[in-house]
């Protein structure tokens, strides 16, 4: 049930991020600045409230490798939420992430069951349905590669995030590290954010409920399930942020989207399936 709601939280993020860069037309950088910012000032206050200052001393190895895929991750789809629909964003994102997760798992020798391939070829060729250009249309190659590379960022953050011992502390940190980082891309980049002001609220929802509080179960939850799993279940992502596209962004799937949705999600019941 937490896996569930932390997913339902990834896909709030391709909505809003969309919302607030697409919709809105805020700027990436302002966009990735005002995320990062507010989810780190929620998780210290957390931290602090819950844990304590002691807690936030935690080993530079995995801190800095959780800064630098954490920031990897947001440059990436800050700019690509821009440029791609957010179904597609989402499909593209978790299908790279699943790439990583289930390399990562073979380098480090975690035991792969036959049924947990089996679920992710049938996921990954939902994926593949979805991925084909509505109507003849191309893709935005940008869009597509920066997603793909966010991807690779996040698939990394999880992995990372599996060596931590506390959750919470590791995801407060590495928001709070990573902030300078979007400061310095946005003075690099001059983008001062021109653009609707509504724009500022969905951003900053993204980085306060569905990154902070969303990353810090993620992590809370990424010791307890295989890196293979967690990979695939991150596959539901795209059909759920497909449908808030549609709601929120009037952003219709199209009809294949159903036999792309009963593909991925019928990959993840076969993943959990024993021996």
């Amino acid at each position: 049930m937490l896996t569930a709601l932390v997913m339902v939280a990834f896909a709030a993020n391709s909505v809003l991020n969309r919302w607030a860069v697409f919709g809105a037309g805020l700027g990436p950088a302002y966009v990735a600045v005002l995320r990062l910012g507010s989810g780190a000032a929620v998780l210290l206050l957390l931290t602090l409230a819950l844990r304590g200052a002691k807690t936030l001393r935690l080993a530079p190895s995995v801190v800095g490798v959780g800064v630098a895929t954490l920031f990897l991750y947001i440059f990436g789809f800050s700019i690509a939420s821009g440029l791609i629909d957010a179904g597609v964003g989402a499909l593209t994102l978790f299908g790279s992430v699943q790439i990583t997760m289930l390399a990562g798992a073979l380098v480090m020798r975690e035991p792969i069951s036959r049924w947990r391939w089996i679920g992710a070829g049938l996921a990954l060729s939902g994926l593949a349905l979805l991925l084909l250009p509505a109507g003849g249309g191309p893709i935005d190659p940008r869009g597509f590669g920066l997603m793909a590379l966010a991807g690779i960022g996040w698939g990394l953050y999880s992995l990372n995030g599996r060596r931590s011992r506390d959750p919470l502390a590791a995801t407060a940190l590495n928001f709070a590290l990573a902030t300078p980082l979007a400061f310095i891309w946005l003075a690099v980049a001059q983008d001062q954010g021109q653009g609707e002001t509504w724009g500022i609220w969905p951003a900053l929802a993204s980085g306060a409920i569905t990154s902070g509080l969303g990353y810090a179960l993620w992590y809370r939850v990424l010791p307890q399930i295989p890196a293979s799993l967690a990979a695939i279940a991150q596959l539901s992502v795209p059909i759920i942020a497909a449908l808030g596209g549609a709601v929120i962004l009037a952003e219709i799937p199209e009809a294949r989207f159903w036999l792309s949705a009963a593909l991925v999600l019928g990959g993840i019941a076969l993943s959990l399936k024993r021996g």
